[in-house]
């Protein structure tokens, strides 16, 4: 992470959670689908809150009392984690109350909060791992590629994909410079 990205969030939010307002073990947090460590695209949060955000299960209503300030903070990556959690505690009272223009709705629609779990399409790779835009992955397997001259070759990276959103069981990606679809069984996530 970088150290003018931290410093500018701190500037920026006093040295303090953007979310709840503490000051206790601060981390920088990209907003979900961005991948830039910079300071459009980031907020600085406290740990536990940033755990809570990547698993569900971690979930106490109570540590996102600060919701109903952060949602009318200036910086956009905090209205947009604001939106998440309030679609996430289906909070709908405050959702109506925030005003995001069509670009930034769609990046806090992005991971589909606001969807109901049996509706969400959830991409996962051969081992469970839920894979998201922008992420990296391996070939598992040799892949014949219709209507291509070439096999895509296990242990190929593919780097940048791009989430079929309406097929949970496919992605996008390129592999020797041409746009393909792969099927999420036949992938790894890589780091």
């Amino acid at each position: 992470m970088s150290i003018v990205t931290e410093k500018r969030l701190k500037d920026r939010s006093g040295s303090v959670c953007e979310i709840s307002g503490s000051d206790e073990n601060l981390v920088v947090y990209i907003v979900e689908p961005k991948t830039d460590a910079i300071p459009e695209n980031c907020i600085l949060i406290t740990k536990s809150l940033r755990d809570q955000i990547e698993n569900k299960d971690l979930m106490n209503a109570n540590d996102w009392r600060g919701l109903s300030d952060s949602m009318w903070n200036e910086n956009l990556p905090v209205q947009i984690v604001s939106w998440r959690m309030l679609a996430r505690l289906k909070n709908h009272d405050l959702l109506e109350m925030m005003y995001l223009d069509e670009d930034a709705l769609e990046w806090a629609k992005a991971t589909g909060e606001d969807e109901d779990e049996d509706g969400k399409i959830i991409h996962k790779d051969s081992n469970g791992n839920i894979l998201l835009d922008g992420d990296s992955v391996v070939l598992i397997k040799d892949l014949d590629v219709k209507g291509a001259t070439f096999t895509a070759k296990r242990g190929a990276a593919v780097h940048n994909i791009k989430l079929v959103w309406d097929n949970a069981n496919q992605i996008e990606g390129r592999v020797e410079n041409q746009h393909i679809v792969i099927l999420t069984q036949y992938v790894k996530k890589t780091k």
